[in-house]
């Protein structure tokens, strides 16, 4: 269940191709060797209103919040979160030649009593 969610800013929207940002974050979190492919989610939301820092109108953000399930070691959970932070840090180099952008991302594990799943797409991708 890696689940990444990506809010970011609505002034991004020419800077930023939020496709190929999705696939770029669900390639490297299949990478990892971490996670099965029928469970990887990855989707972008725009936030119309905001306020950053010191409200300049060319401030914008990326943050991304990506859900797993327990049982990883916690040098696998830093090491697929430096690798999806480094590639998504990669390809939006340009925005930190700027002194107005901020990129965050956050790791949360969830609690498998809590969480309810029904997935139909696992069972096609293990071709059973």
């Amino acid at each position: 269940m890696p689940h990444m969610a990506i809010e970011y800013s609505a002034n991004l929207d020419a800077a930023v191709d939020m496709d190929g940002l999705c696939a770029l974050v669900a390639d490297t979190m299949l990478e990892t060797g971490l996670f099965e492919i029928g469970a990887i989610r990855v989707r972008a939301f725009r936030a119309q209103s905001y306020a950053i820092a010191d409200r300049l109108p060319q401030n914008g953000f990326i943050d991304m919040n990506l859900r797993i399930g327990k049982g990883r070691s916690a040098e696998e959970k830093k090491s697929a979160g430096e690798a999806i932070f480094a590639a998504v840090s990669a390809r939006l180099a340009e925005l930190f030649a700027t002194p107005h952008f901020a990129l965050s991302l956050e790791i949360r594990e969830i609690d498998a009593e809590l969480s309810w799943k029904k997935n139909a797409i696992h069972p096609r991708l293990r071709g059973k």
